[in-house]
């Protein structure tokens, strides 16, 4: 079991040497919690505030995927605004996260390899089998590149980038140390990504008026 040593810094965004070890002392962890933080090459950032239509959206697509699921008798566990350790000087807060079965197994031996046996007080470890992104204006570089290229590196095989200010949603698939263009659609288009066989994302649904 790895010891916890209380921090000494000051919980500041723009301050440097923050790791993921450090979010396991309570009393920063609280503070994490307390708003929208993530840990960037060391450095503790802010998130940008989640708008009602980007959530709104991102919220009929993950009921689109669980009914789906649900119908194949398959895992529909989603979960959103969830905490991903890319590695010690990166942990970062995906929009929505789907883990299948294996992906839990997996996450139950990570868990075991880093001395930790609290699930509801453990990030994610391993790559999920498909993380998506909602686009906040203004940042849409940090979720088109830089959480790409992370995503990537870190092994995820699916990455959705859902933007409601251009009406429009990208599935990639991770193809070598890359990702490349499974399928993207706008405004009323029909989607039918190969992650999920059989389903139709019909676009328009997901737009709030």
């Amino acid at each position: 079991m790895n010891s916890v040593v209380p921090s000494l810094r000051p919980f500041v965004p723009g301050t440097t040497g923050w790791t993921a070890d450090d979010l396991d002392d309570p009393a920063i962890e609280r503070q994490w919690f307390e708003g929208r933080y993530e840990i960037v090459d060391g450095v503790l950032t802010t998130m940008p505030p989640a708008y009602f239509d980007g959530q709104g959206s991102l919220e009929e697509l993950m009921f689109m995927l669980k009914t789906h699921l649900k119908m194949l008798e398959q895992s529909n566990r989603f979960a959103s605004e969830v905490d991903i350790v890319i590695d010690e000087d990166r942990v970062v807060r995906a929009d929505a996260v789907w883990m299948t079965p294996d992906d839990f197994e997996r996450q139950r031996e990570a868990m075991a390899r880093a001395g930790k046996s609290d699930p509801k007080r453990t990030r994610v470890l391993i790559p999920p089998t498909l993380v998506i992104e909602s686009v906040s204006l203004g940042h849409e570089r940090h979720d088109e590149r830089t959480k790409r290229k992370w995503y990537a590196e870190f092994g995820i095989p699916n990455y959705w980038i859902l933007n409601t200010f251009s009406r429009s949603l990208r599935c990639l698939i991770r193809e070598g140390a890359a990702y490349r263009l499974d399928v993207e659609g706008r405004q009323s288009d029909e989607m039918r990504p190969a992650l999920f066989p059989g389903l139709t994302i019909l676009l328009a649904q997901l737009w709030l008026e």
